[in-house]
């Protein structure tokens, strides 16, 4: 089982930490992909493509199918745009279960589709804030979490793993080494244990399904930031694809709100669930976001699916 790590000369914020990351012992050359050069250091391969990321499908296969070793899960290198321009870090899951057939694929991925979220996700968001803040990146850099969205189309777990949020940042020799030190010791490539490394025997085995929000879930993040928590999909508010029945003047349930919603739960709560075997996936709803109608028919559509809801203190062992 191996974990790749992906990365791009198309993009300065995804081959400056490989650059960096490669510069740390222990890398061999390895295979070629498809003319795409890779890197093997213990059960670590670093592939760098010369395209867009999100349009990369099926690299688990592909890698499987030209190497014979079963990838474990994925790490993409990428970077990070955002309309404030603010520099951050930033961990996240991939998916577009909001997109209907026929959408644009403009960001990769397909209609009603997500991958199952790294388990590795909140144990490297934890890392990465004490790196970032011990390499004197913070404050200038936030180091945030952000929902599920884009692609590419993979079925392993995966997680991007992000520099942002304009070019002056994307090349920033610093930041680059803050997310290769990130790699080189959450997959423990060199003295440490990995971090993040799921178990079906880990006692701290409920995991944070995110619904509702803004793209950067504070609510939730505020839960994943301490030690022992868990967590998978993180869905935002504008992903929920909801129809007011006020408009269709109809009584407020699950079984009469519109949209596609239903089906945008149900399929990141199965991969998440996938992703982390035999731990309980917990929904944690973010209140404050959610209009009445919408938290009600939600709160009933879990209930009806057996989805347990949790509370703060529901996924903190501590």
């Amino acid at each position: 089982m191996v974990t790749l790590v992906v990365a791009t000369s198309a993009d300065p914020a995804s081959i400056g930490p490989a650059s960096s990351l490669l510069a740390m012992p222990g890398w061999h050359p390895g295979p070629s992909l498809q003319d795409a050069a890779s890197y093997t250091n213990k059960e670590v391969r670093l592939i760098k493509l010369d395209k867009r990321l999100v349009v990369e499908n099926h690299l688990d296969k592909r890698w499987e199918e030209a190497t014979g070793e079963t990838v474990d899960d994925v790490v993409f290198l990428s970077k990070h745009v955002a309309s404030s321009n603010r520099p951050a870090l930033t961990i996240h899951p991939i998916g577009t279960p909001h997109l209907r057939e026929g959408e644009a694929l403009t960001a990769g991925g397909k209609p009603g589709w997500a991958a199952p979220p790294n388990p590795r996700i909140g144990p490297w968001f934890r890392l990465l804030k004490n790196i970032a803040n011990s390499h004197n990146l913070v404050p200038e850099f936030g180091v945030t979490l952000e929902a599920t969205h884009h692609g590419p189309e993979i079925n392993s777990p995966t997680m991007f793993v992000e520099i942002g949020s304009t070019e002056e940042y994307w090349k920033r020799q610093d930041a680059a080494q803050a997310i290769a030190l990130l790699v080189w010791e959450g997959l423990g490539l060199g003295e440490r244990i990995a971090v993040g490394n799921w178990s079906r025997d880990n006692d701290r085995n409920k995991i944070l399904l995110g619904i509702g929000g803004g793209h950067y879930v504070p609510r939730h993040m505020d839960i994943v930031q301490k030690d022992g928590v868990w967590v998978g999909h993180m869905l935002p508010g504008y992903s929920l694809l909801m129809e007011d029945p006020r408009e269709a003047k109809s009584p407020t349930n699950s079984a009469v709100v519109g949209g596609t919603w239903r089906e945008i739960i149900r399929v990141a709560f199965e991969t998440t669930k996938l992703a982390f075997p035999g731990g309980e996936v917990l929904a944690h709803l973010d209140h404050k976001s959610l209009k009445g109608w919408q938290r009600n028919a939600i709160i009933r559509f879990l209930t009806e699916q057996n989805i347990k809801i949790g509370k703060p203190s529901d996924f903190c062992p501590c």
